[in-house]
């Protein structure tokens, strides 16, 4: 654990780790306060304003990984998987148990999953190739979408190709200059880009604090026409979940829409997978706007919304990710759609990946770890507090066959810096139990 620290000689490690933290932090902030020079008469520019590598956000990315460097510390991303990504992984050769995978349900690469992609091919291709609104619709999709609607006991739904732009589109389309959009400070990038995309005024409230939301809309609300509510179903860095029940009756009581992202829920809360809303025995139509991704449980990629009639064909002829994007490819609407019919076949896999997620938690608590505020459904957090620790422990980990990704600052605070372990109904009791072994020893010796 001390590789990379050789030309300090004499000085103690987590010292070492402060001196080199601080020339780092001092680069980082010299960059970002230098103002930009005026334009040259003679049109000698900067190299920052038409170079790429000058552009201030390369040249952190820079500081970062030669810091990384000079702490010894392995680029732990973009690592090429052999396979599938399940419980386990093969990368490099080398077959790890794999906690860094959306794979829930363990639907990708189900046999079933896969034939119907590859039928989907046989008859359709690969592409759609046109927006659907012109000239790209398959019977697919409508299949998809008309599953995803009765899951969620609403009249409709529009799938898109990605699920961050599934957000953005939606409330970019949707709201404007005269709306209100309030959100949870812990909300994805996908919700803030989709505001700011809107020209709404934006406001946050304290994670999960529904009675936080409550006095603010009762002292803003008058001022605006529209005013949108956006949670998470399970928020992906800690693991938590809103009180559902209470933020539908703020959002009744204030004329408010209210909008559940579910990319890390659905497929994950309730005895068969569907959502928060099973989780609380909520009716579909109490939530204005239903999002989720297909990425996660449903074993393909891209987003839908669900709710009313009206939003939905709204959303499917004016939104832009959608008018003018091309239609989902048919392998992976067809996926989906296998995915989302196995999950309701079979709901063992919903209640072994709740099972699991509860030992993982039980058993790292147990062990001293901090988990914040994980309810052990799917995402557990071991919260480390710094950067190179966490950087480190995730490259300890990955030497004793574990493959878990850290989550560094500025994607969370430095002091909520920490590994994020994603469960999959396949893990096995063993793997889990040595996992945390494994963590707990390895943390210890940081």
């Amino acid at each position: 654990m001390t590789e990379g620290r050789k030309g300090l000689p004499g000085i103690g490690g987590q010292l070492k780790d402060q001196l080199i933290r601080q020339v780092l932090e001092r680069r980082m902030r010299h960059a970002a306060e230098t103002p930009a020079a005026p334009a040259q008469v003679r049109g000698e520019y900067p190299e920052a304003w038409w170079r790429f590598a000058r552009h201030p956000g390369y040249q952190q990315l820079k500081i970062m990984r030669e810091g990384g460097a000079k702490l010894g510390i392995a680029d732990p991303y973009f690592r090429a998987h052999d396979g599938t990504a399940g419980s386990t992984t093969s990368i490099a050769g080398r077959e790890l148990i794999n906690f860094s995978s959306y794979n829930y349900l363990g639907l990708s690469g189900h046999p079933t999953v896969n034939e119907a992609a590859k039928e989907a091919i046989d008859r359709y291709g690969t592409s759609v190739s046109a927006s659907r609104l012109v000239s790209g619709e398959r019977p697919l999709h409508g299949e998809l979408e008309h599953a995803i609607a009765q899951a969620y006991g609403v009249e409709d739904c529009i799938v898109y190709v990605s699920g961050h732009a599934t957000n953005v589109s939606t409330i970019g389309y949707l709201f404007g200059p005269r709306d209100l959009i309030v959100h949870d400070t812990l909300i994805h990038n996908s919700v803030v880009q989709g505001i700011q995309l809107s020209g709404a005024q934006r406001r946050s409230f304290p994670h999960n604090d529904h009675a936080a939301l409550d006095v603010i809309l009762a002292r803003e609300r008058p001022q605006f026409e529209r005013v949108l509510v956006v949670l998470e179903g399970i928020y992906s860095m800690d693991g938590d979940f809103p009180d559902l029940q209470a933020f539908i009756e703020i959002k009744n009581r204030h004329r408010a829409f209210l909008m559940v992202d579910e990319a890390h829920s659905f497929g994950v809360l309730g005895a068969k997978g569907l959502g928060i809303r099973e989780h609380f025995g909520i009716e579909g139509t109490a939530v204005d706007i239903w999002m989720g991704t297909l990425s996660k449980s449903l074993a393909g990629c891209g987003g839908f919304v669900a709710g009313e009639s009206a939003l939905v064909e709204n959303l499917k002829c004016a939104s832009p990710g959608f008018v003018y994007s091309v239609g989902m490819a048919p392998p992976l609407a067809a996926s989906s759609l296998a995915a989302l019919r196995c999950m309701l076949a079979e709901p063992v896999r919903v209640g072994t990946l709740q099972a699991r997620g509860r030992l993982f938690l039980s058993l790292a608590r147990q062990a001293g770890i901090d988990t914040g505020t994980s309810s052990g459904n799917a995402v557990v957090p071991a919260i480390i507090g710094s950067s190179i620790k966490s950087a480190r422990l995730s490259q300890a980990l990955y030497g004793r066959g574990v493959n878990v990704q850290p989550i560094l600052h500025p994607a969370v605070p430095e002091k909520g810096a920490r590994l994020r372990f994603f469960l999959s109904c396949e893990h096995s009791e063993l793997q889990i139990e040595s996992t945390v072994r494994i963590l707990a020893d390895e943390l210890r010796k940081l």
